[in-house]
């Protein structure tokens, strides 16, 4: 499996559970039930944002960074974690599902845009072996064979 298709898989698997956080969040009752799965969310994600950062953006010259994307994609990822970080500040319940529920869909849109923009980018910059050797890095991780830092350190995505 190449990089892009590991972090495309990803996306599908985070789509699938947004889908069911937000089957769920009628049933929420407080505010910090609410908060502690925003929380997870934001956690999840963060680990996402820093293997996509270290196995594939990280792996591209500067051609990516000439066009702007990679910039817009950090800014998005910056904007994903503070949506998140609302939920917390909510003043009720009900506004705190809103915000998650906006969260997620916002992610999901991004998610849209880094399949649309950015990956093909990465596959069309990379050579094959690159992104194969990419993607069975990111799955080693993903597999808790190593950390991501661990993985770059010993060659795996410079």
């Amino acid at each position: 499996m190449s990089i892009t298709q590991a972090i495309a898989a990803e996306h599908a698997t985070f789509v699938s559970m947004f889908f069911q956080i937000e089957l769920l969040l009628p049933g929420m009752k407080s505010k910090a039930e609410v908060s502690n799965v925003a929380g997870f969310v934001e956690r999840l994600l963060a680990d996402h944002a820093q293997l996509e950062t270290i196995f594939a953006f990280e792996a591209l010259d500067h051609s990516v960074r000439h066009t702007g994307q990679l910039d817009t994609t950090r800014q998005e990822h910056r904007e994903m974690d503070g949506r998140l970080r609302a939920v917390r500040r909510a003043s009720t319940c009900r506004q705190a599902r809103s915000l998650l529920r906006g969260a997620m869909r916002a992610s999901v849109r991004h998610f849209r845009d880094e399949e649309r923009n950015v990956l093909p980018v990465i596959a069309h910059t990379l050579k094959p072996e690159r992104l194969a050797a990419l993607g069975q890095a990111f799955a080693k991780v993903r597999e808790g064979g190593e950390s991501p830092r661990e993985e770059q350190a010993l060659g795996g995505s410079s």
